[in-house]
């Protein structure tokens, strides 16, 4: 106060009246709201474009902006769609993988889907005319066998020398030596038809591999001296146990015996299952586990979408 006369002195925070009063924040979109309502005149009564007005490159408004780019998440009606076309394809990828295993991958199939009988009741359905395509285990006997270069007992021996072309093996030459043997439990024992056996045979594989310069006289005429050959030896002791997979039917000789029927091969195998799918699958562990995962996720997938569509009908 200065001779009876009061000043008043106003000092502005430099943040501003919004901070330091407590005030409301103001930033540029009410800002824009309110040059808007303001625009519209005195009785809120919208006003037509000005000519005269030109677009404002740093205020890009809903008139400026143009058409908006797609979503990159599809919407909830479409999404359903998604996950089973997704869920298909990664099915049919799946498919794909098995397929490339040729022969060992319905192999595989059949001996973890086969149903297990016991040997007695194989001889039942062979007797009755039923045909199933059933599993059994026992162990593997013969009034005969052979021996090989180490004077192990066979009751069956198969030397198959394989070319590769285009990707895969194929035979060019094969020698199977084979007596009857049968497989038992207990009291109770079948014939194996092992004139039927073919791709099914899973066992141990031995052998060895080189070029077609190794064995020129045994690969067809007109190949290449550096194309793959492998000799591979397949082989059935008769002090083994084996699963064997079949049709049970009478034989020719009116015995109950086990062959191949019903589109289905007969199958031998000496290995436990886990060795036998690795050996179905030749070494090609990284290929089984992308076909099992695809095969297991591309289900999952569709049931997902499935369950996503049911739920949007029911809300």
């Amino acid at each position: 106060m200065t001779g009876g006369r009061l000043r008043t002195s106003v000092v502005e925070d430099p943040k501003g009246p919004d901070v330091a009063e407590g005030g409301d924040d103001i930033n540029a979109d009410a800002t824009v709201r309110f040059l808007r309502v303001a625009d519209s005149g005195p009785e809120g009564t919208a006003r037509g474009p000005d000519p005269a007005r030109r677009p404002d490159p740093a205020r890009p408004d809903a008139a400026q902006a143009g058409p908006r780019a797609p979503p990159l998440v599809p919407s909830p009606a479409v999404l359903p769609l998604v996950l089973v076309a997704v869920g298909i394809a990664l099915f049919g990828a799946g498919l794909a993988v098995f397929r490339s295993f040729g022969p060992g991958a319905r192999i595989g199939r059949l001996l973890a889907a086969a149903p297990l009988v016991t040997i007695a009741d194989a001889r039942v359905l062979a007797a009755t005319g039923e045909a199933r395509y059933v599993r059994i285990d026992g162990r593997i006997d013969t009034t005969d066998q052979f021996p090989d270069e180490h004077d192990r007992p066979l009751v069956y021996r198969r030397s198959r020398l394989e070319m590769k072309s285009g990707g895969r093996w194929r035979p060019i030459a094969e020698d199977v030596r084979a007596v009857p043997f049968t497989v038992g439990e207990g009291l109770d024992a079948i014939d194996i038809d092992a004139e039927s056996l073919r791709d099914g045979l899973v066992v141990l594989v031995r052998g060895s591999a080189g070029t077609a310069a190794d064995v020129p006289d045994r690969v067809p005429a007109g190949t290449a001296p550096e194309t793959p050959v492998r000799l591979r030896i397949e082989q059935v002791s008769s002090v083994e146990h084996a699963t064997v997979l079949g049709v049970p039917v009478v034989g020719p000789d009116g015995e109950p015996r086990i062959t191949r029927g019903m589109g289905r091969p007969l199958v031998v195998c000496t290995l436990d299952r886990d060795a036998a799918m690795r050996v179905l699958a030749e070494g090609r562990r990284g290929r089984a586990a992308a076909a099992s995962i695809l095969l297991v996720a591309g289900p999952a997938m569709v049931s997902v979408g499935l369950a996503a569509a049911l739920l949007g009908v029911v809300r």
